[in-house]
């Protein structure tokens, strides 16, 4: 009690072992997941279900990272995989690991975590656990620009990686502006990327049929998805992208939380919806984009990543780091069992579609917790 209060009368939080009003309050307003940590001025709200979830990953990914490195059909044993790592084996088994399956295995996470980052974008920009790269044009139009690229080709090279974003951004905005604009409801976006997703896909079907059949089969290679023969210089470009345009969707990803309200609570709370609602779009594209040019086509990471780790985060949350990391260990995985469960080594690709298959029908009967509908 102070010298101005009246006697007999005790401020709330003036009794021992009572918090004061402003813990009170800033206690009141934190999600029940989170924390805040302080340091003098300055406030940060730590999501702990997020935090953990990627302290989970991050170990699962290295062991991923160990055995797509190790992988192969010849059945390169550990030993032999650390010492062509470190250099002590001899030179074929060096060359073999550092020049061949390092870098691979590096353009794939890099792929992974921007197929990843892609998907979670749009499937909240949508509302829509299907509205990914994969099923919304954006992907068959990065494929369409390299496949096109490479018409005419008597080496059987694709296009460079660039040709993935330009084609990438042609598809969405023929999505955007068929579908009525980018805020427009999720199944209008969801059904007019499938019908330009459909006929992109057959534009590239429609250039590869008319190619000779070296031509066809280099650029067919790529057009499933595979990593094969990719080295440190290919993933350069992703690299610079990633930097530039991860931190721009950990800052967007935090603000589509309040798409979960109505527009015009969001509004409200002095959120910019088109803006909002643009900047998430472009991310989207041009990640999925340069992901496509660097890696090809890969299938149904964009779509199961961000589902994951949105089961891993929790139904409040926008997983961009999770779906980051969640997207990287798909492919690391799925590389690895391509390379080591069949004599002739599989696509990325081919193993991401046979095992997206059965995801994709538990993703479409299994009610999504954010919604609580199917």
């Amino acid at each position: 009690m102070t010298g101005l209060e009246p006697a007999g009368v005790t401020t709330p939080g003036a009794g021992a072992g009572a918090t004061p009003p402003d813990r009170t309050r800033a206690a009141d307003v934190t999600p029940p997941d989170s924390t805040v940590l302080r340091r003098g001025a300055y406030s940060w709200l730590l999501p702990r279900r997020s935090a953990l979830t990627a302290a989970v990953l991050v170990p699962v990914l290295a062991v991923l990272v160990a055995l797509a490195v190790m992988a192969s059909s010849t059945g390169m044993s550990l030993p032999e995989t650390l010492s062509g790592l470190l250099g002590t084996g001899d030179p074929g088994t060096v060359m073999i690991v550092r020049d061949f399956r390092l870098p691979r295995v590096f353009v794939g996470l890099l792929v992974g975590a921007a197929l990843g980052i892609a998907g979670c974008l749009t499937q909240t920009l949508a509302g829509n656990r299907l509205a990914t790269p994969d099923l919304v044009g954006v992907n068959d139009g990065a494929t369409a620009a390299v496949v096109a690229a490479a018409a005419g080709s008597t080496t059987g090279m694709v296009g460079n990686w660039w040709l993935g974003p330009v084609g990438a951004v042609a598809a969405a905005v023929i999505v955007v502006l068929c579908a009525g604009g980018a805020g427009s409801a999720g199944y209008r976006v969801l059904v007019t990327g499938i019908g330009v997703s459909t006929f992109l896909g057959a534009v590239g079907d429609l250039i590869m049929s008319r190619e000779n059949d070296n031509t066809a089969g280099g650029v067919f290679l790529w057009a499933v998805g595979s990593l094969n023969g990719r080295d440190w210089g290919a993933g350069t470009p992703l690299s610079l992208v990633l930097l530039l345009l991860v931190p721009l969707a950990l800052a967007v990803g935090h603000r589509l939380q309040l798409l979960r309200f109505d527009d015009d609570v969001a509004s409200s709370l002095g959120v910019d919806l088109r803006r909002l609602r643009a900047g998430a779009l472009a991310l989207a594209v041009a990640l999925a984009g340069t992901a496509v040019g660097v890696g090809g086509p890969i299938a149904f990471v964009a779509l199961a990543a961000p589902v994951l780790a949105q089961r891993m985060a929790g139904p409040t949350r926008v997983p961009v780091t999770g779906s980051a990391l969640t997207g990287a260990a798909l492919i690391a995985a799925a590389d690895a069992l391509g390379r080591g469960a069949a004599p002739v080594e599989l696509p990325v690709g081919v193993v991401t579609s046979v095992l997206g298959g059965p995801f994709l029908l538990w993703v479409l009967f299994r009610p999504d917790r954010a919604t609580g509908k199917a």
